[in-house]
């Protein structure tokens, strides 16, 4: 989708992107604020996400929280909130005919919350459901559960539910003054961005009636470790075993060797004619299989996860093992390398084509740090790897040593060392 993308520094210390979209017939907004999870101590862990439930409620000219959503969402628009570690964000879409009263009540709600009593009761309520929902989801507790052995700031779903008693309201007001503040704000605006409205979102962004605050709170700094056991969750009701395993490199590689890696990682599990998931499919092994390449300020990891019978387990693995051999040895077609890149830039493109879209695409990377993608290069930067890059961004993933496997399921788990050790070839001859 042509767009254009230019920084919005204000005097309050808030900071965005405005992505002009000159035919665009929605509005897109994303406001975030470093609010998130490693701000508070484990016992008040859910306090920044019943925060966030509360801010969309009752405030300064809604008493209810009924009311408000009825006035925002009255000609159709959406609204939602979401927390995590680092952030909290909220988002909305609308027609454009009315982006100002839709930013007007999104401002509104953020800056003169109410927290009232009786709908904290109600959405602590809704909270408990909402975790209660997401703790049946096996992949999540599975993951949450090794990022949490790894040494990132993480728990389970399970764990939330039993520490969600420990919030109060007093709690989430405090929370909410000490990191909603200007300065330690980032939005992102996409839409038809013209000179006049440009104007209007400098001064009702820039006017928000929140304190400056001492600038951008600093995410968590993580140095992952490897596990020497493979972290087994029994369950019992489970017949077949969830699984995922990371590999880690203690620095963040460079951008060319990153998109080298995403880029592999596509041949392998990204398409059903994958050479992992594709053969494993062609066997009978395995319904679906994901992986991905992740990264923070000092770490970089690639990680594999699927589900699978465990009679079928180590055959899985097998083809696992003998692809990965395949990318560190080279093993690699220009067919191979050329397809991959085919595939990339259409799963790109086809990700770019709305105007949320747009906006999802740069939120990531410049809510984390402020870096601004350059969207137009993407697919230059694809076009660009080499096979080197691959194979060098591949066995600095398995260079250090650092690795780990978590399984999820019953049979009591007789055959997850033997998983454990037959993955572990893979480190071996680094």
């Amino acid at each position: 989708m042509r767009h254009t993308v230019k920084e919005l520094v204000l005097d309050n210390g808030a900071r965005g992107l405005l992505i002009d979209v000159p035919d665009a017939s929605v509005m897109s907004f994303q406001i975030s604020f470093r609010a998130g999870e490693f701000l508070v101590t484990e016992k008040k862990w859910e306090t920044p996400h019943v925060m966030e439930h509360l801010l969309l409620g009752a405030n300064k000219d809604f008493p209810r929280a009924r009311d408000f959503q009825a006035e925002f969402e009255k000609n159709g628009a959406y609204s939602n909130a979401s927390t995590s570690v680092n952030d909290v964000t909220y988002e909305a879409e609308c027609a454009d005919i009315e982006w100002q009263r839709i930013l007007d009540c999104m401002v509104l709600a953020i800056t003169q919350p109410l927290f009232l009593e009786d709908e904290f009761r109600a959405e602590m309520g809704n909270v408990r459901e909402e975790l209660s929902s997401r703790a049946n989801n096996h992949f999540q507790r599975l993951n949450l559960s090794l990022r949490e052995a790894y040494g990132f700031r993480a728990t389970t779903y399970q764990n939330r539910l039993k520490l969600l008693k420990n919030v109060t309201v007093a709690d989430t007001q405090e929370h909410y003054k000490s990191t909603h503040t200007t300065s330690n704000m980032r939005f992102i605006v996409a839409g038809k961005i013209t000179p006049a409205r440009r104007a209007q979102l400098k001064e009702v962004l820039g006017n928000m009636n929140l304190p400056k605050g001492r600038g951008r709170k600093m995410p968590p700094v993580y140095k992952p470790k490897g596990l020497r056991q493979p972290l087994y969750i029994p369950n019992n009701s489970v017949k077949n075993h969830y699984f995922y395993f990371d590999t880690f490199r203690d620095e963040k590689l460079s951008e060319p060797l990153r998109d080298a890696l995403n880029l592999v990682d596509t041949t392998l599990t990204g398409t059903l004619y994958s050479r992992i998931l594709g053969t494993a499919r062609e066997r009978g092994l395995v319904y679906g299989m994901s992986s991905g390449v992740g990264w923070g300020n000092d770490f970089t990891n690639w990680w594999f996860g699927a589900q699978v019978r465990p009679d079928n387990a180590q055959a899985l693995f097998d083809i696992i093992i003998n692809e990965l051999k395949k990318v560190l040895a080279g093993d690699l077609t220009a067919e191979d390398i050329n397809a991959a890149k085919q595939y990339s830039i259409g799963r790109f493109q086809r990700s770019a084509q709305t105007v949320s879209g747009l906006a999802y695409g740069y939120m990531s990377r410049y809510f984390y740090d402020d870096h601004i993608e350059d969207y137009n290069l993407i697919p230059d930067r694809i076009k660009a790897v080499t096979k080197k890059d691959i194979v060098e961004g591949a066995n600095l993933l398995f260079e250090e040593g650092s690795w780990g496997l978590g399984v999820l399921g019953g049979r009591s788990g007789n055959n997850i060392e033997e998983l454990h050790s037959q993955l572990s070839q893979l480190w071996q001859n680094n």
